[in-house]
């Protein structure tokens, strides 16, 4: 069924791409739209309204429309569902009843309902386009398939679309995916792998609705329209703290089965929270049409963030969380979700316009009102002395507010004794008249308030902007994985942690009110007393560290906070003595993910460690690019070196790319690198060298069953992992023996398996190759936290 429906389609003002995007929009022709998904609660709530918005708006122009509701369910029984659906959009007040009628019609002339569930069912959808584009004897403009379904089925629908419903050359394909993109880095990176066998980066509109709310999508052009009032006080001299935040007043009962493996970091503060974050403080582009440039803004402050760890967040609960996953996933009464509904977390920007600026996100379920804003809170360095209700002495702010709360609508809000920002004509307008509110501690005639001239729901906005082919509002992959880069870390050192409980509503009081101390962040209370049964075990405060031995070498044992900041105060006191005697510390470090809290920690609370006499060295190294993300010394990088104040000549990249190949023998890279060790390190003899610990029993790149003996002639050696990368190099025996103190770190519940079976196993490094660590004149000390020393 297809009904060609002649729009006059208004030329859109194009304000982003290049120009094979603004001819691809404004190319005339047929656009097919597909709804994948076309009756669930988002089509119904948001897409359907937001294509006949589209619609609606397009009267005049020389394109024609067709409309696709596709789903799981066969049409006899979906179709009628599906037009109930449609029936309910609404026209816009302007619009008179006789009109909105007309338009109603057509709209659902144009539409029809089909089951999309096999790779057949999308043949037949393209054959039933493609004979209405003949019949009518009309070109084709574009595609647009709008995937609201789970992200588990994206890879599948990509895959079912590009080979069988690509239009012909000449017309475009968009394919918009909805959040979550991912649960962490990998899952992220490997969504992003499968789509890309799929589609091409410019056909994909990953859609974070956030960016379609009218005030966020102000935020850039504010900063540019206000640039001489902005530019002298948009800095760490004037800026006392940037507050982002969504608080929410309802639960999540219905959504318990996707929340709970989620959370409130996953759900809003990766995605929303950071895209505000990466608007109010990204460079701003000279050219803001530019997608690219934009996009490179935004990456470049993803690589100034310093790692957020554990000590940069704080977690809670809400009390009736518990029963609602325990009803709605059929768990028994002691079970217990750790899954967080509030959080706020610390960040901090590694670069002079920024250093030192707190950053705080803070979003959460059941709390006390609904509401959303960013907060730009200046210094004020006024003193009133007897007039204290003066407007130089009250907060100088800027206020982003996203909607709700008391004020009710959108608006940017910049307190009087700032500045009055610039206000163009068209679609944003001043409020002078003000209903008696008080917006974060101002009443409402202290600010100067600007609103958009009309209300617009977020999903049109990015619907009109998909059409148009502007990506500018949209996640780009390379800004997804620098996101879910930063979050990752993070998300991993809460597993496990407890949230704090907290009754909901008014009655949390001040159980979640903060305090910012340096670059951590805590709750500004004492620890709330929870019952037995919101938690089992026992409490990580009941257990300090503790000294023992372990395979007749020094043990320090405790929980893993406690144990990696007992690490890094060792490795200070052993940098702060070299130093002290000879001038010079020289750090041997090792990959994996078990130095990464390690390297949180030093980066952010180690101010005073004498980086500039240190040294650091590469343990071992996956036969990689170091531009890779599995290369080790891009993590140590990303992790801690461009965090600290370190001489770049005093850092050692192990040289595995020589002659544009990786590990070949023949271009003598573990030579090179030995013969700098001996160079530079006196007696080759390291300060410190950090080592993990495997599940096979290696360390460094060492393996079982590799002849690690035989490797004591040379200081530095290719090796031959079992699992890919296969190559790699590593310091041998030789050195690390050689070294004043040998730590090997083992972390995590998983190792207490490797702690029981070391702890039996006699010496013999070629089945266990950590039992070669054996310092010849040096100290061998293992730091093992409680989960993998007790299981």
């Amino acid at each position: 069924m297809f009904v060609a429906v002649l729009l006059l389609l208004v030329t859109l003002s194009v304000q982003g791409g290049n120009g094979e995007e603004k001819a691809e929009a404004r190319r005339p022709g047929h656009v097919s739209v597909v709804i994948v998904g076309a009756t669930g609660d988002l089509a119904k709530r948001y897409l359907w309204q937001g294509f006949f918005e589209q619609y609606v708006n397009q009267v005049s122009g020389g394109n024609t429309f067709s409309f696709y509701g596709g789903g799981l369910s066969p049409a006899s029984t979906a179709t009628p569902v599906f037009f109930e659906i449609i029936k309910a959009v609404s026209c816009s007040k302007e619009t008179s009843p006789d009109r909105c009628a007309v338009l109603k019609e057509q709209f659902l002339r144009l539409a029809e309902y089909r089951q999309l569930k096999t790779l057949e069912d999308y043949q037949e959808m393209a054959k039933n386009i493609e004979k209405e584009l003949q019949q009518e004897g009309i070109p084709e403009a574009g595609r647009l398939f709008y995937l609201s379904v789970p992200a588990f089925a994206y890879a599948d629908i990509a895959d079912k679309i590009n080979n069988s419903c690509r239009p012909a050359s000449g017309a475009w394909l968009r394919v918009v995916l909805e959040k979550p993109f991912g649960h962490d880095f990998r899952s992220a990176q490997l969504l992003a792998s499968q789509l890309g066998s799929s589609l091409k980066d410019e056909e994909m509109f990953r859609i974070d609705h956030y960016l379609g709310k009218q005030v966020v999508a102000k935020i850039l052009p504010f900063r540019v329209e206000n640039k001489k009032y902005l530019d002298p006080i948009w800095n760490k001299h004037h800026i006392e703290r940037v507050e982002i935040v969504l608080k929410e007043t309802l639960d999540v009962k219905g959504r318990i089965p996707f929340y709970d493996q989620y959370g409130v970091i996953r759900d809003v503060m990766q995605n929303h929270l950071t895209e505000v974050m990466t608007l109010l403080t990204m460079r701003l582009p000279v050219n803001m049409s530019s997608t690219e440039e934009v996009l490179q803004n935004k990456l470049q402050i993803f690589s100034n963030l310093l790692p957020i760890g554990k000590n940069q967040a704080v977690t809670g609960q809400y009390q009736a969380y518990k029963t609602s996953v325990q009803q709605e996933m059929n768990k028994t009464k002691d079970h217990v979700s750790l899954t967080p509904t509030f959080a706020a977390v610390l960040a901090h920007i590694d670069e002079a316009q920024y250093e030192g600026v707190p950053i705080i996100f803070i979003s959460g379920k059941m709390l006390d009102e609904r509401v959303g804003y960013a907060r730009i809170l200046f210094k004020n360095n006024v003193f009133c002395l007897q007039n204290h209700n003066s407007v130089h002495c009250k907060p100088k702010q800027i206020v982003f507010h996203f909607g709700h709360g008391q004020l009710k609508y959108p608006a940017i809000l910049v307190s009087k004794n700032l500045f009055k920002p610039v206000l163009k004509e068209g679609q944003w307008k001043e409020v002078t008249e003000h209903t008696d509110v008080d917006v974060l501690g101002l009443p409402i005639s202290d600010y100067y308030v600007q609103t958009p001239s009309e209300n617009r729901e977020a999903y049109s906005e990015l619907i009109s902007q998909i059409f148009a082919g502007h990506k500018n509002s949209f996640i780009s992959a390379e800004n997804l994985l620098a996101s879910w880069s930063l979050w990752t870390p993070l998300l991993s050192s809460l597993a496990g942690s407890f949230p704090r409980i907290y009754p909901g509503g008014a009655d949390n009081g001040d159980m979640l009110d903060l305090r910012v101390k340096g670059k951590d962040i805590s709750y500004s209370s004492e620890v709330v007393i929870i019952g037995a049964d919101q938690m089992s075990g026992t409490s990580a405060k009941d257990f300090q560290v503790m000294q023992g031995k372990f395979r007749s070498a020094a043990m320090v044992s405790a929980w893993s906070e406690e144990l990696v900041e007992r690490l890094a105060a060792d490795i200070q006191a052993s940098a702060e003595a070299a130093v002290r005697e000879g001038g010079v510390f020289h750090l041997a470090l090792s990959g994996g993910s078990s130095p990464l809290a390690l390297f949180h920690r030093l980066a952010l609370h180690h101010f005073s460690f004498p980086w500039r006499d240190t040294h650091v060295w590469m343990v071992d190294e996956r036969c990689l690019p170091p531009t890779e993300l599995e290369s080790n010394f891009h993590s140590l990088h990303d992790h801690l070196l461009q965090h600290v104040r370190i001489p770049y000549f005093n850092i050692h990249p192990m040289p595995v790319q020589l002659n544009q190949r990786l590990c070949v023998e023949e271009d003598a890279g573990a030579l090179l690198y030995e013969k700098e060790v001996r160079k530079l390190v006196n007696g080759s003899s390291f300060h410190f060298v950090l080592l993990g610990v495997g599940y096979d029993g290696h360390t460094a790149s060492l393996f079982p069953d590799s002849k690690v003996s035989e490797l004591r002639d040379h200081l530095v050696a290719l090796t031959e992992s079992p699992v890919k990368p296969h190559q790699r190099m590593s310091l041998t025996f030789s050195a690390i023996n050689q070294a004043r103190t040998v730590a090997l770190l083992v972390m995590g519940k998983g190792k207490h398996e490797l702690i029981t079976q070391l702890s039996r196993v006699k010496d013999n490094p070629d089945k266990w190759p950590v039992t070669g660590v054996k310092p010849d004149d040096g100290e061998l000390v293992w730091y093992i936290d409680y989960d993998a020393l007790l299981g």
